[in-house]
């Protein structure tokens, strides 16, 4: 079943459970997927799926930020709970640890020496990760790998 099924199926699932939030949650994902298709043309795999959850957890997670310093808890549990709906359609995430060992490898690999060559390296970096980590500590990482 691919993530794309899966995702819709549980759009299903909230709607015979009654379940308003998750089910507005699941169908702003959809759509984000559909406009993509359509935009695009193309039919998306589970890595595009993941691409575009990705997109949105961290949209999410930039709104829940702003919404908690700006006092309006209400939003800011929205955008919580929708963070949590998202998140379960992400692959297992790569710990800190292992992120930094992923890029020492590709850092070697690229023969990567210095700040300059951080465009090299996050290219490659993305495309072997993509989806597996947070995109935010792989670009801590490959700074921190090039610094040193």
């Amino acid at each position: 079943m691919s993530l794309k099924d899966r995702i819709t199926d549980d759009m299903k699932n909230a709607m015979r459970a009654k379940e308003a939030e998750r089910l507005g949650a699941i169908r702003m994902l959809l759509a984000a997927m559909k406009q993509k298709e359509v935009d695009e043309r193309i039919t998306l795999d589970d890595a595009a799926t993941v691409a575009i959850v990705d997109k949105l957890l961290k949209q999410r997670k930039d709104s829940h930020q702003q919404f908690q310093a700006a006092g309006r808890v209400d939003l800011a549990e929205k955008e919580a709970f929708e963070i949590g709906v998202l998140e379960a359609y992400l692959p297992q995430r790569l710990s800190a640890d292992e992120v930094a060992d992923e890029v020492k490898a590709i850092v070697t690999e690229l023969g990567a020496s210095g700040p300059g060559d951080m465009g090299k390296v996050m290219g490659a970096v993305k495309q072997r990760l993509a989806g597996k980590a947070d995109m935010g500590l792989v670009s801590a990482a490959v700074k921190a790998a090039l610094a040193g």
